[in-house]
């Protein structure tokens, strides 16, 4: 098939205005990822990429780019190149409702969409009706309350007390990643908070939850909108930070050997199955307890695990992914072999002989790019072995590497 993939950091969804170099190395990422995978399978793939990448000369292999000058302009391109091509794969936040207007969009032209449906997308993008469902559906969910803005501080305050105990987790109805999450400890801190929340999400709504101590996780499946099969369980390096500070994720492992795994992996099947057509692939979070996995979250979208699944996966997950919304055929039996480990080094802004130096490093999956007023950079950066202890090592070795080339 001819393929347009989007994403939406990378492919000029930021165009007019500065680039977040944090979600832009996790967004670049899956781009490159997934283009690699689509073009082993035999597919014709073009992109859309924000100029001020494109003059780089990102390492891209896709058969066309297309680069992306103004705002509106990836909407504009969408429709016009999809005349062109066969189907159309979006990578694009929750947040603002964007993944799912621009699958709307990708629907409205009449190719092939390989996201979910977009009505499924909308009933687990918004946290409090995907609480809502998960726990009518009998799944372990962190106790959960709906707030607004236009509460009163000690209303917020009030509702905290009566049905929850400090520490309270705090996020946006249409977070994504670690945008606006907060972990809140005492009455002194929620005005705080709140203040995040205006400032992260344009929606009035939020959510206070119960604090599950435990492993951050994900499972990422691929389903055919009515059935899905787990494909691994991936731990997840969070980093939780009170109101004044910002949470982060920093990077996984995947495969995730964890007690639990059986459970989780079961469980998350069960969650994508319980909605109609979450289909391709899907991403459910977790947090690993003492007692039993819990669901926090559940990613109509491809999700940053995907650039180390990739390498342990003894097939091609692109590909499988296809088959699964074109074909309704899933893998019986997926099988991974070693691990990876990836994670975000922050480096100084390199010049842009250094930056060209450093997409040739294999271990690069994003490089470090130079964007104007920005001193710092953000790269994504992979090793892959056997065991997780040589997969670590490699992880290390490849970011000295990078930093080398740098400084």
């Amino acid at each position: 098939m001819k393929v347009i993939v989007y994403e939406h950091v990378s492919g000029g969804g930021y165009a007019g205005q500065p680039i977040p170099q944090g979600v832009l190395c996790e967004g670049f990422g899956m781009l490159r990822s997934v283009v690699a995978d689509l073009k082993a399978a035999g597919h014709e793939v073009t992109v859309l990429i924000d100029a001020r990448l494109s003059k780089l000369n990102p390492p891209i292999d896709a058969d066309c780019t297309v680069p992306i000058f103004y705002a509106k302009e990836p909407e504009k391109f969408l429709n016009n190149i999809a005349k062109i091509n066969d189907a159309i794969y979006v990578i694009a936040p929750e947040t603002d409702q964007t993944l799912q207007s621009l699958v709307e969009l990708v629907e409205k032209t009449g190719k092939t969409s390989l996201n979910c449906e977009s009505a499924a997308i909308g009933k687990v993008a918004d946290k409090a009706v995907l609480y809502e469902k998960l726990q009518k559906n009998g799944f372990p969910t962190p106790k959960t309350l709906l707030l607004d803005l236009t509460y009163s501080l000690a209303q917020v305050k009030q509702a905290i007390k009566r049905e929850l105990n400090y520490p309270v987790v705090f996020k946006p109805v249409d977070g994504v990643g670690c945008g606006g999450l907060s972990i809140v400890n005492r009455d002194a801190q929620v005005e705080k908070v709140v203040a995040k929340m205006k400032a992260e999400s344009s929606s009035k709504r939020f959510i206070a939850q119960e604090f599950i101590n435990g492993e951050s996780a994900s499972v990422s499946l691929l389903s055919t909108g009515k059935k899905a099969v787990a494909i691994s369980l991936n731990k997840q390096n969070v980093t939780l930070a009170e109101p004044d500070k910002a949470s982060s994720y920093d990077g996984g492992t995947v495969p995730f050997d964890h007690p639990q795994k059986q459970q989780a992996l079961s469980m998350a099947e069960k969650v994508v199955g319980s909605f109609s057509g979450l289909r391709g692939y899907v991403g459910v979070d977790l947090v690993l307890a003492q007692d039993k996995p819990y669901v926090v979250d559940v990613n109509a979208r491809l999700t940053t695990s995907y650039v180390g699944l990739r390498k342990v996966a003894r097939f091609n997950v692109a590909e499988e992914l296809v088959n699964a919304v074109l074909k309704g055929k899933i893998p019986t039996e997926p099988e991974n072999r070693g691990v990876s480990c990836f994670s975000k080094i922050e480096t100084d802004k390199p010049a842009i002989g250094v930056f060209q130096k450093a997409t040739k490093l294999g271990a690069v999956i994003s490089p470090p790019f130079p964007l104007n007023g920005n001193a710092k950079s953000i790269a994504l950066v992979i090793g892959e072995a056997d065991t997780l202890d040589d997969a670590r090592l490699h992880l290390e070795e490849a970011k000295k590497r990078l930093c080398n080339i740098i400084t």
